[in-house]
């Protein structure tokens, strides 16, 4: 009988154990299924992420054609400008010739005109220095009265 008690604590326990296992079973089950779930969620949105990559490259190789085509006509444009610009060039040469005949006289007038500036500026600095000169005997008289004022009050 003991040892029969003995066997059915045993056995028991080796219940308890299995019901254990079980359960942990289930729940890595549960674990695999739901991690099941998220591989398959992973592989759609791979195959949706490699469709918007696909579409995208489409659009790439769009652009990349429109964009030759842009420089082939920015191209045409640069040498049909190049033309017209060599054209102005001659045209410009000829005014180049009368424009320093210009600026020589430009510079002439413009040397007159500083000395006329440096000589009114020099008025206007002893005029200044005088008018500074001024204020600091005004503010000096106005310290002398505020400081008279305060000795009398």
């Amino acid at each position: 009988q003991e040892e029969k008690k003995q066997l059915t604590l045993k056995v028991e326990e080796l219940e308890r154990k299995l019901e254990s296992t079980n359960a942990q079973n289930i729940e890595f089950l549960q674990v695999i299924a739901k991690r099941e779930e998220s591989i398959h969620q992973c592989q759609l949105r791979l195959e949706e992420k490699s469709r918007e990559c696909s579409s995208l490259a489409r659009q790439l190789e769009m652009a990349i054609e429109d964009a030759k085509r842009q420089v082939e006509q920015a191209r045409e444009r640069a040498v049909s400008r190049e033309r017209a610009a060599q054209s102005k060039m001659l045209d410009l040469e000829t005014q180049l010739g009368r424009n320093k005949t210009e600026l020589n006289q430009l510079r002439r007038s413009k040397e007159d005109a500083e000395r006329r500036y440096e000589s009114r500026l020099q008025d206007l600095r002893d005029r200044l220095e005088q008018s500074e000169s001024t204020n600091r005997s005004m503010q000096n008289y106005v310290q002398f009265l505020k400081s008279s004022y305060d000795n009398v009050f």
